[in-house]
């Protein structure tokens, strides 16, 4: 398998997809930043602020990762890549929490409103992104641009719930909450099966 064309080797792939893995000082700066830009974006209906946010989120590493130590079975990379996970949503949850308190949330925001709710075209965007992101690291191709595709379907969605929730909207929180989970499962099932169809 590992004499594909285009393909990179197994001990390369793990390398590369590890790395995006780590839990550190640097990946929550660029966390915390990148929510700050997405909260200011969705309150101001800006679609142009909101992709800046997505160009600098981290978040394309540690779902690859966990996506690779389900496919393999390794409980170490899984149990890292959730806690890079883990750390990233909830200090990306508790800066838009509050965020949401002290903004003027406005519900006129078309950004805001249209990530209360999961449709067939979220859906499809996260399957989407999975695929994509496992494809980048299999075949040695420069991860940055699938990174932005990885992060607007989770970023956004995340901020939305902290927005919410600080604001006091509870029931429509609770949307971007089940959109937010169900594009995480999506990019995670889909970046597996991706892992497996190329025999990884």
């Amino acid at each position: 398998n590992e004499n594909v064309v285009g393909r990179i080797s197994r001990e390369e792939l793990y390398a590369d997809v590890t790395s995006g893995s780590k839990l550190n000082a640097v990946y929550l700066a660029m966390v915390i930043l990148s929510t700050v830009v997405a909260a200011v974006g969705l309150v101001r209906d800006d679609v142009a602020v909101i992709i800046g946010a997505m160009v600098i989120a981290p978040l394309l590493g540690p779902n690859v990762s966990m996506a690779l130590s389900a496919t393999l079975g390794d409980l170490d990379l899984g149990w890292r890549s959730l806690k890079a996970n883990a750390a990233g949503l909830f200090s990306s949850l508790g800066v838009a929490l509050l965020m949401g308190m002290l903004m003027n949330i406005d519900l006129d925001s078309q950004q805001l409103i249209s990530r209360t709710t999961v449709s067939l075209g979220d859906i499809t965007i996260a399957l989407a992104a999975g695929g994509a992101g496992v494809l980048a690291f299999t075949r040695g191709v420069p991860a940055t641009i699938v990174g932005v595709m990885v992060a607007v379907a989770l970023l956004p969605p995340l901020v939305n719930v902290g927005l919410l929730l600080g604001s006091g909207y509870g029931n429509l929180a609770i949307g971007s909450l089940i959109l937010t989970c169900t594009n995480l499962i999506c990019i995670n099932l889909a970046g597996i099966l991706t892992f497996l169809i190329q025999g990884v």
